[in-house]
């Protein structure tokens, strides 16, 4: 991918390119969700997915960007003073308000920009499936400008900068979680994240006769939706009604036995079952981070089955696609474990099946859910890799 980005450069830019080469991964999240929102942990992972860049300082003192991906091989690029940047435009090329707002967010922090920069993007991740394409050009576009404009920030404060990018520029009000994971990812390894403090550590994810794949049910979902929001109401419901009888901040400082024990007082039995999900899945994502370090994947593989039932029946944001292909999953000889992965209404699951199985589960899955749904499935076999920066060749 690198080769063509590079013959596209110069045709681009209209220059003879030196550009440093830099990597930013996808993330998908193994179990913990819809607990970020909630003060809990997720347990996330960086996939070999991502989105490729080419940068260079240019003498213009202006940025200048271009996405093979949806801008094409050629054509002018965009192109922007910095202190033309004042918010999010409209239009055909929407996606630029990302590194758009990466760059406001810097200038507002006090990071002075003493070059131009022109920054050529082309990515691999499937559209709409969910793995955290928005952060992944966040993060990417922190790195290259700290790297080549000295701005020597770290991961943590990358992932900080690019989720206030996303939240105050673009107006999306994520969590940190997909700028933590696709920022701090280490290869091999999962990270359990307390959303509250961000307090984190690495488990060891080495899968052995076993991999990552991902299911995309080809199901668009949409986390603005009226649903998702409705979801958050109801914790909030539940917690303002548990907050009558016991002292507590957020649902996830609670324990499964202390829930239970002030349950009596969550008068909607809807907004329980959202505030069941939240703690039980908190527990759930410990309980894995556990059983990596343990070499346990079994037991891994179950939690990541609750999981899904929770989501499903607690939580009740899987579709009948998700459900059906995570009930493939579990039916199928070799899988460890699977679930939807992801806000939910759509989207994806992820599995850890033995290598040896994974074409036959692929065809087998593919096949039923066509039968089952009318809907053909997309499947995407992952490793685990590291956080964004540049590439070293």
């Amino acid at each position: 991918m690198l080769d063509e980005m590079r013959e596209s450069f110069g045709k681009i830019f209209g220059s003879e390119t030196n550009a440093e080469p830099f990597f930013s991964p996808g993330r998908v999240n193994l179990i913990g969700e819809h607990t970020d929102h909630e003060g809990g942990y997720v347990f996330p992972c960086a996939i070999d997915f991502g989105i490729y860049a080419l940068a260079q300082k240019n003498s213009s003192g202006k940025l200048r960007l271009h996405s093979m991906n949806f801008d094409g091989d050629y054509g002018s690029p965009f192109e922007i003073s910095y202190d033309s940047i004042r918010e999010k435009l409209t239009g055909s090329r929407t996606w630029v308000n990302y590194p758009l707002g990466v760059a406001s967010t810097l200038l507002k922090h006090g990071h002075e920009f003493a070059h131009g920069l022109d920054i050529l993007y082309c990515g691999n991740l499937p559209d709409g499936a969910g793995l955290s394409s928005s952060a992944a050009l966040e993060v990417l576009t922190v790195r290259i400008f700290s790297d080549l404009l000295g701005f020597n920030i770290d991961g943590v404060k990358a992932a900080l900068y690019s989720q206030e990018a996303e939240n105050d520029f673009v107006g999306v009000r994520c969590g940190i979680m997909d700028q933590f994971a696709v920022s701090m990812g280490k290869k091999s390894s999962a990270i359990l994240l307390n959303c509250s403090t961000l307090e984190y550590s690495y488990a060891p994810l080495e899968l052995g006769s076993h991999c990552i794949i991902i299911t995309n049910s080809n199901v668009p979902h949409s986390l603005a939706g009226s649903e998702y929001n409705l979801r958050r109401q109801q914790c909030e419901q539940a917690l303002d009604d548990i907050r009558k009888v016991k002292d507590v901040s957020c649902l996830c400082d609670l324990s499964v036995n202390e829930l239970d024990e002030v349950a009596y007082a969550v008068k909607d039995p809807v907004n329980l079952r959202r505030a069941v999900h939240a703690v039980s899945e908190n527990a759930r994502a410990i309980r894995a981070s556990e059983a990596l370090k343990a070499g346990n994947l079994a037991m891994f593989g179950r939690l990541m089955n609750a999981s899904h039932v929770s989501l499903r029946d607690n939580y009740a944001v899987t579709v009948p696609e998700l459900d059906i292909l995570a009930r493939l999953a579990w039916e199928f000889p070799g899988v460890a474990g699977s679930r939807m992965t992801g806000g939910g209404f759509g989207g994806c699951t992820v599995s850890i099946i033995e290598n040896d199985r994974a074409e036959e589960f692929i065809d087998m899955a593919g096949r039923e859910y066509e039968r089952l749904t009318g809907r053909k499935a997309s499947f995407y076999r992952t490793g685990i890799t590291n956080g964004a920066g540049r590439i070293i060749q």
